[in-house]
C-alpha cells in the first residue's frame, strides 16, 4: 500500500481539496456538489446528507459542467449572504 495524503479546507459552499496529486476545488450545497479534481476531471455528486449514500458521475460535457459550477457557486454565495444577514 502506497503513501497517501488528503486534506480539505471548506469556506461556505466552496472546498479546496489538497492531495498528493495536487489541489482540487469543489462547490455545492448539502446533497449536491460539483468537483474539479487536481487532474482536471470534473465530477457531479448527489448524496443524501447524513446517510453516507452518494452517487458520483464523471462529466461528459466540460462546458456544461463549467456552467453548472458557476451556477452552484453563485447560489452558494447568495445563500451565504442570506445566512450572514440573518445571523447578525
Amino acid at each position: 500500500m502506497g503513501f497517501s495524503y488528503r486534506k480539505s479546507l471548506g469556506v461556505g459552499p466552496f472546498r479546496l481539496n489538497f492531495s498528493k496529486s495536487g489541489i482540487g476545488v469543489s462547490a455545492g450545497v448539502p446533497g449536491f456538489r460539483v468537483t474539479q479534481s487536481s487532474r482536471g476531471r470534473t465530477y457531479t455528486t448527489f448524496n443524501v446528507p447524513g446517510s453516507g449514500l452518494s452517487y458520483r458521475t464523471p462529466s461528459s460535457k466540460p462546458s456544461a459542467q463549467g456552467c453548472l459550477l458557476i451556477l452552484v457557486a453563485l447560489l452558494g454565495l447568495a445563500a451565504g449572504g442570506v445566512w450572514l444577514t440573518t445571523s447578525t
